[in-house]
């Protein structure tokens, strides 16, 4: 495939037909425009599964005319290839016009389940939103999307994912020339709050009420007959908001950049930039490059959550009631759907994580101070977040034996020792076996994350030596967390004094 190929070429593609329901809308929220030819694409890998799921055939994918697809280099004649329009909030600051500036909708699919899901090229070349950006994507932070995204599914948090991955033979010039790619992104919606901003703050009130319209529509279908349907849509936004932040914290999880046009109202995990898991337990843990204040640090993830709310709520507000002094105390009421959903969802997930049963006779406060404790010597230690609870899981209170794992975990290990005897008292007043509770444990806390020093070993092992073994390795755990994989059972440790990363970088 050559340079000269051009992307409205029709591509004869045995695929179902792309339907455009958001391209649908008027046109000022997007701009037509097709990807960018690449000279020599090639198939780095294609998520058979996820293509199984949208029904898509695998093999055509694969094949030339598919790689073609997937590099945006001849689309199907039923594509529309549109970027979106977006503003946002960066880091607290805002700008008003940010859009897809790398990234082209190809149009929707309606999966197996009956699902519509967006298919997205990022790194498929300029577009009327690129500002100075040159449009295109290299191979790094398109791995690390890859490897993120199957992981949260592996974890089962709701998440976008990655249909496949396309090198472009040629090169893409940062701080140095790097390998091209371009990932063909999945998901529910690209709808993000910074959309609804890039018409609020321009005072099209008309537009702010026909993206609300459609968003209700397309993710929840069930307001659209209510009395109060905008009012209604923020406090669903706001609880599905809750409950995802949540199991990011579960799960050691950093977005690292939660600005609001990286809130997908879909209720999906989006942009995998800088993120990363946490390796030792540490509430200001940050990791991305950019963040130099912390402003997105694991433990502000729920406070920032809101905050994104609530911008979303100010764009609502003209259509939650002509007075506004009534509109504000119902965007007020519906943003405590958000606290209502995070704090039993993480609470309780954290009671669930030692073991612990909620149900009649048993003192929730009591147990959230058992769980506080554990993560303050946690911190306190620096214990590794994910093979403590893991190994927790695996532990019996009565035989000492099986402790000592845990204990190692720990910087100081006497400092576990108190805990477990509080651990154990508490275990003793449920009833079911030790057997049981294990069970019940290893289906919530995982084995395998992708840590930091792995993923960090897959990018230099494909764009120094185009070896993509490691990734597949790694994609083998991660996408299987809470099973014992033993022969790869190295990818559980932590990493070295010398692996350890210590900044991740945007793909910008």
């Amino acid at each position: 495939m050559t340079a000269t190929s051009t992307a409205t070429a029709p591509a004869a593609a045995p695929l179902p037909p792309f339907e455009h329901s958001y391209a649908g809308l008027p046109g000022h929220f997007y701009a037509e425009i097709p990807p960018t030819p690449v000279p020599e694409p090639y198939l780095l890998r294609l998520n058979r599964e996820l293509a199984d799921e949208l029904d898509l055939d695998a093999d055509w994918l694969a094949s030339p005319d598919g790689v073609a697809m997937l590099a945006g280099n001849r689309l199907p004649e039923t594509a529309r290839p549109i970027a979106m329009a977006y503003a946002g909030h960066q880091f607290g600051n805002f700008v008003p016009s940010l859009g897809d500036g790398r990234a082209i909708l190809l149009g929707e699919v309606i999966d197996r389940h009956g699902r519509r899901r967006d298919l997205q090229l990022k790194g498929s070349g300029r577009t009327p939103f690129s500002r100075s950006g040159d449009g295109r994507a290299v191979l790094g932070p398109v791995l690390r999307e890859y490897i993120l995204g199957e992981a949260m599914h592996g974890l089962g948090i709701p998440t976008t994912r990655a249909l496949g991955m396309v090198a472009t033979g040629e090169p893409v010039f940062r701080e140095r020339p790097e390998p091209g790619a371009i990932l063909t992104r999945v998901a529910a919606s690209h709808i993000r709050v910074g959309t609804f901003e890039y018409f609020a703050r321009r005072g099209d009130t008309d537009s702010v009420r026909t993206l609300a319209d459609y968003l209700i529509q397309r993710h929840y279908p069930e307001l659209a007959d209510g009395d109060d349907a905008y009012t209604e849509l923020l406090a669903a936004v706001a609880a599905q908001q809750g409950a995802l932040i949540a199991r990011w914290l579960l799960v050691g999880f950093i977005h690292g950049v939660m600005n609001t046009d990286n809130m997908a109202l879909s209720g999906e995990t989006i942009d995998y930039g800088p993120c990363a898991f946490m390796d030792a337990y540490d509430p200001n843990q940050v990791y991305s490059s950019i963040d130099r204040f912390g402003r997105y640090a694991y433990g502000q993830q729920p406070s920032i959550g809101l905050w994104n709310l609530t911008q979303l709520a100010n764009c609502l507000l003209p259509l939650l009631d002509a007075d506004m002094d009534t509109a504000k105390t119902k965007a007020r009421s519906a943003l405590d759907a958000y606290g209502k959903a995070f704090e039993p969802a993480y609470y309780g997930g954290l009671r669930a994580k030692i073991g612990l049963m909620d149900g009649t006779g048993t003192d929730t406060g009591a147990d959230d101070e058992l769980v506080t404790d554990l993560l303050g010597r946690m911190a306190q230690h620096r214990a590794d977040f994910t093979n403590t609870f893991r190994l927790l899981s695996d532990a019996s209170p009565e035989d000492p034996s099986t402790l000592e794992p845990i204990r190692s975990q720990f910087a100081e290990p006497s400092a576990f020792d108190d805990w477990a005897a509080q651990w154990r008292a508490r275990l003793a007043k449920q009833d079911e076996t030790d057997a049981e509770r294990r069970a019940r444990m290893r289906g919530l806390n995982p084995a395998y994350i992708p840590r930091n020093h792995r993923v960090q070993e897959v990018i230099e092992s494909a764009t120094d030596r185009g070896n993509l073994e490691p990734l597949e390795r790694l994609l083998a755990v991660v996408s299987r967390p809470f099973e014992d994989h033993l022969e790869l059972a190295e990818y559980r440790k932590p990493p070295a004094a010398h692996e350890v990363v210590h900044q991740t970088f945007c793909g910008t």
